[in-house]
């Protein structure tokens, strides 16, 4: 018989880590069952109440900050930053593209010099598609190229899908379709470690202290480290640009609006329509450290028009950056392709 205060033997320390483990994952998804209950009656509430009201989308009155070159009247070419990035990643593509294109960077809401809503239900989906809806309307557009990355890309997904008129062509750098992104992740474990910060963030208020720690270390790593940075055939951030990332995530509640982004994604997936009708080009960087770039291809399925896929075997994550002249020489080649086609 044990001596009282002796050691548990492995097989029973074992049964009381398992016994803990189901407690406490028991006690977290009992959690969000109830609060996912309450959310479900709130909405059933206000379907009651107010059913004009509860799927009106309405202008959202925010200030959005943004960066323009080219001459105003020149067809619009709209630019959606991913995270952790404001207008700024797109400084190559500003300077290229404004021959021919008003080319519009913009910063997305809660970001950069953009309004922030202090609350996260002001970032779910729905929201942001309509941002840019109100957005194109306010530089006296009707239609546009639109292009996006990372986060960018998802949201400009979103808006081909639910507003197809309004974009003329798709360029989406290192994101892949939603559908294919959430069938994707549920499939294989591997992608679901490398999308572990999407659960990060759902955690209130301390996220944005990690990025805070020794001189925001993480956010410096992530453009500069081996495993997420930049490769090494690309173009390297300069000690400029760094701080410039530095100044804009450093002010006082910056990192609260971009990670409430991802505070509301579980309540906004999946998506009910797929489809992409225009014509879309697709740039991936392989060594992406976040995204597998199987779901590139797969991607294939949900464009019910031209598609491309370029997939740049050096390149990281921040395509755009890493590889500006190789992205517009492919963005250029797109956009000549698709005028000859029209024309023919």
């Amino acid at each position: 018989m044990a001596r009282p205060g002796a050691a548990c033997p492995p097989p029973a320390r074992r049964v009381m880590v398992a016994a803990r483990a189901l407690l406490f994952w028991a006690l977290v998804y009992s959690y969000c069952g109830v609060c996912a209950c309450i959310a479900g009656l709130r909405l059933l509430w206000s379907i009651g109440r107010r059913p004009g009201e509860t799927f009106r989308w309405v202008d959202s009155g925010l200030r959005f900050h943004y960066v323009a070159a080219g001459e105003r009247g020149k067809p619009l070419m709209l630019l959606l930053h991913g995270f952790p990035e404001f207008w700024y990643s797109w400084r190559h593509q500003l300077r290229e593209f404004k021959s021919e294109y008003r080319v519009v960077a913009l910063d997305l809401r809660g970001y950069g010099e953009t309004d922030a809503p202090p609350h996260k239900e002001n970032y779910k989906l729905d929201c942001l598609i309509a941002d840019i809806k109100d957005i194109l309307e306010s530089l006296g557009y009707n239609k546009c190229v639109l292009i996006g990355h990372d986060w960018g890309g998802m949201i400009a997904w979103l808006v081909a899908i639910c507003y197809p008129e309004m974009v003329t062509k798709l360029i989406v750098v290192n994101f892949p379709h939603p559908s294919v992104f959430t069938e994707y992740i549920l499939r294989h474990p591997s992608q679901l470690i490398k999308s572990g910060y999407y659960f990060f963030f759902q955690m209130p208020w301390f996220p944005e202290f990690m990025f805070t720690l020794n001189d925001f270390k993480v956010l410096k790593s992530l453009f500069t480290s081996q495993a997420t940075g930049i490769g090494r055939k690309g173009c390297r951030l300069t000690a400029e640009d760094i701080e410039a990332y530095l100044y804009v995530f450093s002010q006082p509640g910056a990192l609260t609006g971009p990670i409430n982004h991802y505070r509301t994604i579980f309540s906004c997936l999946p998506l009910q329509h797929h489809e992409v009708i225009m014509p879309t080009l697709l740039l991936w960087g392989e060594r992406d450290a976040f995204m597998e770039v199987e779901m590139a291809e797969i991607t294939r399925i949900y464009v019910k028009n031209h598609f491309r896929l370029t997939i740049l075997s050096e390149a990281s994550h921040w395509l755009q950056q890493d590889q500006p002249d190789i992205v517009n020489k492919l963005i250029w080649t797109f956009l000549k392709e698709e005028t000859k086609r029209k024309r023919e």
